[in-house]
């Protein structure tokens, strides 16, 4: 008998949800019956994911917000308690990888940059939303890290680092706010068929060597993250804290 997930009643924000995973699990918490702020950079972007929501009879707003700045993060937390009132939901979805090469070689303007919004802006976030969580007496964070944070991806290593700080986060925030019964948890996708991770699964040899390693022999979709979001985000995950959920087609198994 399939599992029915009911959000009816709460709201969720999500990064990153113009494309890719992020809108992919956008639309999955509107299909339960959540109320969907989207949030990513461009406003064009996030009109077309929102105004697809609700011809499928889901509610979304759609507000721009740079994930690498806190100004815009607390407008965009503000902006979603003036209109919904409340925050059962984040989603820390958005995250960028400008340096494809050796760690030391990146400037630091690209350290800067990677740091902030893979790891600062899930702690703004996570400052703002907090407090109205408490208010609420429950909620539920999902960090999105990624493989390379538990084994670092060659010529990523920035990137991974900051995916290894924000499993380390996950496990700290779980810790520190059980008690507010605000649960804390990540996933950590492998390589999954996005225009974020295109570099990767364009390249055929890189291709060839994944699905080579792979168990199930191919790489993900994005709606295949999507499930295991609702699923944390939802009350059948209520005893779930403090974890991070490997997504990978068994990847990882020949790293372990």
């Amino acid at each position: 008998m399939p599992i029915a997930y009911d959000l009816t009643g709460k709201v969720a924000i999500v990064t990153g949800a113009s494309r890719g995973i992020g809108q992919s699990i956008a639309e999955h918490l509107a299909q339960a019956g959540a109320k969907v702020v989207l949030a990513s950079r461009k406003q064009e972007a996030l009109d077309k994911v929102a105004a697809a929501i609700q011809s499928s009879g889901g509610e979304a707003l759609a507000i721009a917000a740079h994930s690498g700045t806190k100004e815009t993060l607390t407008a965009l937390v503000e902006k979603t308690i003036d209109h919904w009132g409340q925050v059962d939901i984040l989603v820390n979805n958005a995250a960028t990888n400008p340096h494809f090469g050796p760690a030391l070689e990146a400037e630091d303007s690209l350290w800067q940059k990677t740091i902030e919004v893979n790891i600062m802006g899930n702690i703004w976030l996570c400052q703002r939303v907090v407090p109205h969580m408490r208010e609420q007496g429950a909620g539920s964070i999902i960090n999105i890290a990624s493989i390379a944070g538990i084994s670092p991806g060659e010529m990523q290593g920035i990137y991974s680092m900051t995916k290894a700080a924000i499993i380390s986060l996950t496990q700290t925030l779980a810790m520190e706010l059980g008690q507010d019964r605000i649960r804390v948890n990540a996933i950590a996708p492998g390589l999954i068929q996005t225009r974020f991770a295109r570099v990767l699964w364009e390249n055929e040899t890189i291709m060839q060597q994944v699905e080579a390693r792979t168990p199930l022999g191919r790489i993900g979709q994005p709606d295949e993250i999507a499930s295991l979001a609702l699923w944390l985000a939802s009350d059948f995950a209520s005893f779930a804290t403090g974890q991070t959920y490997v997504v990978d087609g068994g990847l990882t198994l020949g790293s372990l």
